[in-house]
């Protein structure tokens, strides 16, 4: 086989050169050619390292296009952020790589994301402008390299940065900023733009970065911060649709909360433009809060029928009635809303729901309005009660001055005012100071509210500045009983101290202006007595009341005083009575009542204390003692 010249041999191992580079041989390959010269083999292994680089710097290429389109896709600022870092790590083949962000409240950068770190010591490290490599390149806006950080004395160095360095182990470490063109973001201004962030691969050994690595990240960086700055842009646009949205709910909910006040207001004003009463107020506004709906008076009785099942039994408390008095609101008390119903600072009643736990401020706002609409119906209706109250006072009046001129003429004038005087009646006689009275006047009118009565300021000197009420008489209650009821409610309603005597009861204009005259009897007898602010009837006042009352009821006041001991007496056959008087008889000497009763003086003694136990501790006080011997005189004159 005939051997190539000289002239063929290199040029047959150059083609074989040009074959292994075109079906990309290793360097390896193309420094074992037979035949090839040096300075061609050279060439090619020159040709074979061009061709690497391009093909490496073309799969960067086409990795970092790859993210770029990943980042443009994706929307989630958390997820940009360690798509980020992932890729950096995976472009340039690191141990780890990070991203910090900068704090502007703080006025430095903390690590925000970071990718193959072990270290939380690391993971935690927080730079100041300036420290360390990652604090240079955020200050300096330019990219910085490092093959060993550890002793690289172009840094600043901190303890707290190079512990957080040792504890990750990290080596060479390469950082770029993320730069935005624009005044977008946050971060610190650049040659280049503002400075949002840092990005960071590492090694943890020495590593030397390529300037085609820096220019790597440098690309990466600046697609990562055209993606932080859209995700930032997304996020800041949804959260204002979100405040949009929520806004615009507001704004529905508020319209439709108006919607339903101004349908509420229009059902309550026809309610009173039609002369609806409190009920159908209580009713409508029952349905319109789907609760229970009671009113009640000052004193917490109620003015209607509950609207719906669930009311306090006993009635609003009345620190809560303050309470809403106090701030003109609606007020929560274990599970009930409470309205003050007012009229300026004077108190009408007090609105209650029930069933209602919770209400919202246009609900609240509506169950508010039903206060007012109630003061409104109310202060109507006193309105209406105070016009009657003058005609029924002009009967009273007449009743008074002159029963005998036309009694059935009184008589039928009452039956006509609803109030019939054939039945039982009480006379009440209610003072205060003289420059009060008008107050006392409108507080009657409020007392006699629903009862069916009369009140009346008659004039002249002999009526003494009294305010006269008639009452129909209550079986269940005494006068007295009911003078001191009346007493305390006129008190409550003026703030004044009220005096109230009762005459009664009586039927027919005769007998009941006789029991006015017994009224007012009793009403100075308490004057007399000091007992200003109460109420009693002459049955209450011991022997005073046999004194002032009309009927003289001896036989009521003995009972009333000696009872306990003529009932023992007659139980046990003992002279509880008869030692009594004899121990008066002889000026409280025990000597002289066991000689006057014929017994030993420890009889006495045990009697006496026998009367103690039935009778009090006080029954030989000064005035208890004047009304028992009174009331033993009596008894004996009668014959008992």
């Amino acid at each position: 086989m005939p051997q190539p010249s000289d002239d063929e041999a290199p040029d047959t191992a150059a083609r074989r050169l040009l074959r292994l580079l075109a079906d990309g041989a290793s360097a390896d390959e193309l420094a074992t050619v037979p035949g090839a010269d040096e300075e061609s083999g050279r060439l090619a292994l020159r040709v074979h390292r061009t061709l690497s680089q391009h093909r490496r710097r073309e799969n960067q290429l086409s990795a970092l296009f790859d993210t770029a389109g990943d980042l443009a896709a994706s929307r989630d600022l958390d997820a940009v952020l360690q798509a980020i870092v992932r890729r950096a790590r995976m472009l340039l083949g690191t141990d780890t790589a990070y991203l910090t962000l900068p704090d502007e409240a703080a006025g430095d950068t903390y690590m925000r994301v970071t990718d193959g770190s072990v270290s939380s010591l690391f993971q935690r490290l927080r730079l100041e402008l300036g420290e360390g490599l990652g604090g240079l390149v955020a200050q300096a806006a330019r990219p910085y390299a490092t093959p060993d950080y550890r002793t690289d004395a172009r840094f600043h160095h901190t303890r707290t940065i190079d512990d957080g360095v040792v504890d990750e182990g990290l080596v060479g470490i390469l950082g770029v900023p993320l730069l935005l063109g624009s005044s977008s973001g946050g971060g610190r201004s650049g040659e280049g733009g503002k400075v949002i962030g840092v990005l960071f691969a590492a090694d943890r050994s020495p590593r030397p970065f390529s300037p085609d690595e820096v220019a790597l990240l440098c690309s990466l960086a600046a697609h990562a911060a055209i993606a932080i700055d859209t995700a930032r842009a997304l996020e800041d646009t949804r959260t204002a649709l979100a405040d949009l949205a929520e806004a615009n709910a507001v704004i529905r909910e508020h319209s439709a909360a108006m919607q339903r006040a101004e349908e509420a207001h229009d059902r309550l004003t026809d309610l009173v433009l039609r002369g609806g009463e409190v009920p159908a107020v209580a009713e409508a506004v029952s349905q319109l809060l789907d609760g229970g709906i009671a009113v009640y008076d000052p004193q917490g009785l109620p003015l209607t029928p509950p609207a719906k099942s669930g009311e306090p039994a006993a009635g609003p408390a009345p620190a809560a009635v303050a309470e809403s008095r106090a701030h003109g609101r609606a007020v929560e008390h274990e599970g009930h809303w409470i309205c003050a119903v007012l009229a300026g600072q004077e108190l009408l009643g007090s609105l209650v729901l029930t069933d209602r736990a919770l209400l919202d401020d246009a609900e609240r706002r509506l169950f508010e309005r039903a206060s007012v609409v109630t003061a409104l119906l109310l202060l109507l209706r006193r309105s209406v009660a105070e016009t009657e109250n003058r005609v029924r006072g002009e009967l009273l009046t007449d009743l008074l001055n002159a029963p005998g001129r036309d009694p059935v003429g009184l008589v039928e004038r009452g039956r006509r005012l609803g109030v019939d005087l054939r039945r039982p009646h009480l006379l009440l006689a209610a003072q205060v100071p003289v420059d009060s009275r008008s107050k006392l006047a409108g507080a009657a009118t409020q007392v006699l509210f629903g009862r069916g009565g009369l009140a009346t300021q008659p004039v002249g000197a002999e009526h003494g500045n009294a305010l006269v009420l008639l009452l129909p008489d209550d079986p269940s209650s005494s006068p007295g009983a009911v003078a001191r009821t009346v007493a305390a409610q006129l008190a409550q309603l003026t703030g004044l101290s009220v005096t109230v005597g009762a005459g009664g009861p009586a039927v027919g204009p005769v007998a009941l202006a006789a029991a006015y005259e017994e009224a007012m009897r009793c009403l100075r007898a308490l004057k007399v007595l000091g007992r200003d602010g109460d109420g009693a009837a002459s049955a209450d006042l011991g022997f005073l009341g046999v004194l002032l009352g009309d009927g003289h009821d001896v036989n009521g006041f003995v009972a009333g005083a000696l009872g306990p001991l003529l009932d023992y007496d007659a139980r046990r056959g003992t002279e509880l009575v008869r030692t009594l008087h004899a121990y008066f008889a002889c000026g409280g000497s025990l000597t002289r009542a066991k000689d006057e009763l014929h017994v030993h003086v420890n009889t006495v003694v045990q009697r006496l204390d026998r009367v103690e136990a039935l009778l009090g501790p006080d029954w030989n006080g000064p005035e208890r003692a004047l009304e028992l011997q009174l009331a033993l005189h009596l008894h004996l004159l009668a014959g008992d």
